[in-house]
């Protein structure tokens, strides 16, 4: 029988960044709540973005209907999909600008902002949203949508789970098989998540003599 678990929270960074593995088999018996789902999420959003729209949309896969829906758009992550104990599908939305109203009010009516600063940002940025291209914003969401995915994976572990960030999926086909509008709504990453069934593999990274210059 699958349980519910709340995993116990550390503060460690360097233990969160250096413990981080991509796994692909996890245990089946162990299930996330969605009230530390929520948490999870919740610490991923403090993530960065363009002009904070926050233009990042979760849809989160866990029951056994939309687990067998996802697995063949899947392609070579069938076993993330059916062992994970969720499957956070990632997406970018184009329309973002559409919560300005709802996130810069909210600044201003916390004192986070003083109100001629919003109406200042907002004169600033509403034509380029209301003319950039689908192709400008597709590459602001899909900046956007990495940073929160590497802010979720790292939330995770900091939560004692484990995840797999997967670029392997129909990505022509997974907002529609989900009722959400393929034209809106940019597929960015599947990440799965859960406990895992081994320790999984070290890996070697490039010295950073080799990936970074100093002028």
């Amino acid at each position: 029988m699958a349980t519910k678990t709340t995993a116990p929270v550390t503060n460690d960074f360097y233990k969160i960044v250096t413990e981080r593995r991509s796994i692909k088999s996890y245990d089946k018996n162990v299930k996330i709540s969605r009230e530390e789902m929520e948490e999870i999420l919740t610490l991923a959003t403090r993530a960065p973005s363009s002009v904070n729209m926050q233009p990042w949309r979760f849809l989160v896969i866990e029951s056994p209907e939309a687990k067998a829906k996802l697995a063949p758009l899947a392609r070579f992550n069938q076993t993330q999909v059916e062992t994970s104990s969720v499957v956070i599908a990632v997406f970018g939305d184009l329309n973002n600008f559409e919560k300005f109203e709802e996130i810069y009010g909210a600044a201003v009516d916390k004192g986070l902002m003083p109100l001629e600063v919003k109406e200042q940002i907002h004169a600033s940025f509403s034509g380029y949203y209301e003319t950039a291209s689908r192709e400008e914003m597709k590459d602001v969401v899909l900046v956007d949508g990495g940073l929160v995915s590497m802010q979720l994976m790292l939330a995770a572990r900091a939560y004692g789970y484990d995840t797999n960030p997967m670029g392997g999926y129909e990505k022509d086909q997974i907002a529609e098989a989900f009722g959400l509008d393929k034209e809106r709504y940019i597929p960015v990453m599947l990440i799965s998540i859960g406990k895992a069934a081994d320790n999984g593999h070290p890996s070697v990274r490039l010295p950073i003599d080799q990936v970074a210059q100093w002028k």
